[in-house]
Formats: structure tokens, sequence, C-alpha cells
């Protein structure tokens, strides 16, 4: 306590030479006020600033709120030392009357501080945004106002944040906008669009932020993407059925909203709910209005689901031709193939596979594809057993789709189980000469060279 004991007497010898008449900074907008209550405002900051070192918040209550009161413009050390004295004094309250008024006054310790904001940023060189404040508000609120706490005001106040901080928002920011978000939906059923809407938003930005993060903050913005997608999964909201019952009604009235189509066709590409009458309503209305690859590839399921696959395919082309994005454009040369495959358009439904493995070399489910295409058109000889040679080249491909493509392992697994029964017998291929190492064409629109193992 020298520190003090010296500036103390500092002060006693500047009041007995100061002409100055006392006067507080709240009073007349000065940093630390005039006078006398200029001497006692900088005593009061060294007081407690002492006290926090040591975190006796306790003993730095009773200086610190002179300061918070009587100089709200002092120093920005005000706020993030009043923060941490209110947050101990509330966490060591011993009842709850004593815990309310400590949380009112951390409160506004937030609201005094964006209040002065402005003149608090012209003292520092690292200057807070108006959303961080209000971030670190709704956190503290959420933390801390126990009983007292309303879903309503909580999710205003982060909604308001991460709309001002987007990806720059604090990573625990972004998770507490889908605590809240989920909770509000648990008491609210009719919140359920805006929280799949608030999902697509803090996961976007959670992304962003991750990627922009520093290599040793990489793990916490890790845990906080992975914690946004939690809240998401676990909300119940996430199914189709949602999706469509949420959507379905609302696309006739919004057919000419070109923005509120793209996002029911966003989201419902993103949670595979491509099957959705909503997802085909809102693709063909938003592909009239401005065409898209997304818009494309919803009318092309449209159609496929109505059978007429050549319709469907004309705008497939229209998705793979538009779409710049290489997984993207695999997927749609995948549903190209698929439908070609339903309409038994063999050699045709081969190319689009093959196109999608240009797009995208890990595509294991386009190897399954022409693998199923080869097995369900072997015969391009007259001799049977030159027939069955094609089941090599299916399980060739399927060997294949797993090599490139782990996730599909069990299918491909499967499917060779399966597809093995047909091969030729070894005294089938001794009398036409052919043994384990030869190799055979397979004709037909197949055209494929295998080797017989």
């Amino acid at each position: 306590m020298m520190k003090i004991r010296m500036f103390t007497a500092l002060c006693a010898i500047m009041l007995g030479t100061t002409a100055v008449l006392a006067q507080k900074g709240v009073e007349d907008g000065s940093r630390f006020g005039h006078g006398e209550d200029s001497i006692r405002c900088l005593q009061n900051i060294s007081v407690y600033t002492e006290y926090v070192k040591t975190n006796n918040f306790k003993d730095a209550y009773t200086p610190w709120k002179a300061v918070f009161t009587e100089a709200p413009t002092a120093q920005v050390g005000t706020y993030t030392n009043g923060v941490k004295i209110l947050r101990a004094l509330i966490a060591s309250a011993k009842d709850a009357t004593e815990q309310g008024n400590y949380f009112s006054e951390l409160m506004a310790v937030y609201d005094q501080r964006l209040k002065y904001l402005d003149q608090l940023n012209n003292l520092v060189k690292t200057k807070a945004t108006k959303g961080s404040v209000i971030g670190l508000k709704a956190h503290d609120y959420i933390y801390f106002s126990g009983k007292a706490f309303d879903v309503n005001e909580a999710y205003n106040m982060l909604k308001t944040a991460i709309d001002m901080e987007k990806e720059n928002s604090d990573y625990f920011i972004l998770q507490d906008m889908m605590d809240v978000s989920s909770r509000k939906l648990k008491a609210d059923e009719t919140h359920k669009e805006t929280f799949i809407q608030d999902y697509l938003i803090t996961s976007e930005y959670a992304e962003k932020a991750l990627k922009a993060a520093p290599e040793n903050q990489k793990n916490i913005y890790k845990t906080a993407k992975d914690n946004v997608d939690a809240y998401f999964i676990n909300s119940g909201a996430a199914t189709c059925e949602n999706l469509q019952s949420i959507y379905g009604p609302k696309i006739e009235e919004n057919k000419n909203n070109i923005e509120y189509l793209k996002q029911v066709i966003n989201v419902m590409q993103l949670l595979k709910c491509t099957n959705e009458d909503a997802y085909f309503a809102a693709s063909e209305a938003a592909h009239a209005i401005e065409p898209t690859a997304g818009s494309a590839a919803g009318c092309g399921f449209l159609y496929y689901k109505k059978g007429e696959y050549d319709k469907s395919i004309s705008y497939f082309d229209q998705a793979i031709e538009m779409e710049n994005d290489l997984m993207k454009k695999s997927e749609y040369c995948y549903s190209a193939a698929a439908v070609l495959f339903t309409a038994k358009q063999y050699s045709k439904a081969k190319q689009y596979a093959n196109k999608a493995i240009e797009a995208n070399p890990n595509s294991g489910k386009s190897y399954i594809l022409i693998a199923q295409l080869y097995a369900s058109a072997p015969n391009w000889d007259s001799d049977p057993t030159m027939n069955k040679c094609t089941y090599f080249a299916v399980i060739s491909k399927l060997q294949r789709a797993k090599s490139v493509d782990p996730s599909v392992t069990e299918e491909a697994n499967r499917l060779i189980s399966a597809y093995s029964a047909h091969t030729p017998k070894t005294e089938d291929l001794f009398f036409l000469g052919l043994k384990s190492g030869s190799t055979v064409k397979i004709g037909g629109w197949i055209g494929e060279t295998i080797t017989i193992p």
C-alpha cells in the first residue's frame, strides 16, 4: 500500500495549492473533474486498481463506484475493472436481493460504457465497438441474471450484437446466440423459422471466424462452431418435415420474393431436403425470376419426381453449366446420371457419372453408380461367359469407389459381395482360353478393358 500512501500525500499537497473550484467530471464533461474532485477521482482510481490487482474486489467496490459515478470518462478501466468487481460480488453475494442489486449495477456498467463509448475510445489504441459491448452485456445477462432472465431480452441483445459484428463476433457470443435462440424456440413454436435462419447466419459467421482466427485461437473457434452446430442438431428443428411445414404454405405468397425463395432453397439444400415439395416450388419460382445453378437443380429434381426425365436433365444441364463450385458441379452431374439411370439410358448416365468424377475425383458414389449401370446391362456378347466378365468391371469400379472415398466402403463391400456371385467360373474361362491375368475387352456401350483377377 506504499503507492497509495505516497499518492494520498501528493493529493494533499495539490489540494493545498490549487485555487480551482471543485467539480466532478460528470458535471462539467471533463475527464477527471476539477479541483478537489479531480484529486479524489485520481486517488480512487489508484486505490481500487491496487485492490483489483490482488483480487480484493470487496474493498475495490467503493472507490471504483465513486469513479464510475463521478467521472464516467476517466478511463476505460472503469468499465473493464467494474465488470470484474461486480461479477465477483454477484458470485459471493449472501442472498438473492444483494445478488440482484449487484447484477443491476453490472448491467448499468455496460449501459454507461455505451453512452460514453466515443469519448472512451479516444483514450486507447484498441477501440471497442458498440456491437462487442452489447455482446458482452448479453453474455453477462445470460449468466448472472438468475430468475430475472428474460429470453426475449437476451435474444434481442445478441441479435443486435451479431448483426453489428458479424464474423468479428466473440466466439462465446456466437454460442450464446444459438443457446438463447434454442431456448426461445422451446418457449415459442412460431420461432422455428427464425431459429433456422439464426443457425444459418451464426454458423456462417462462426465458419468465417474460424478461418480468420490466429493459430493460437483456432481451437476455441472450432469449439464454438461445433457448439453452434450442436444447438441446431439437438433442437429438433433440423428435419425435412419441419422445413416443409414451415416453408410449404409460404411459397405461393412469396413467389415473387427472390430473397425469400433463395433462403428456402439454400436451407433445404444444406439439410438435404431436396425431395420436399417446398423445395421444388421455391426452385421453380426462383428460376423464373433469377435463374441460378441452385434453382435449376431444384427444377431438375422437381421434374424427376414428376417422371419427366428429359425435362429434368435439361435443368440439370443448366445447373452444371452455371455452377463454378466443383463440388456442387459434381453433385449436379451425379444427380443427372441418377435420373438417366432411372430412365434406363445407361450410356448417357455413364457420361454424366464420369463428369461428376472429373469435377470431384473422390466421388465414390459416382463410381458405385457406374458399377450399378454395368450390372444393370451386362450383356454385350453372344457368349454367356463373356457377358459374365462384365462383373469383373463392376467389382473394379466398386473397389475404386472405396479407395477414393472411405465413406462408401460399407456399401461398396456389400455390392462386391453380391456381384461376385455373378462372375464366371474358372473352368468356363478355361474353355475360352482365359485365366487369371488375361485381359478382356468389354464391348458395347461399356467399352472397358479389364484384367481377370
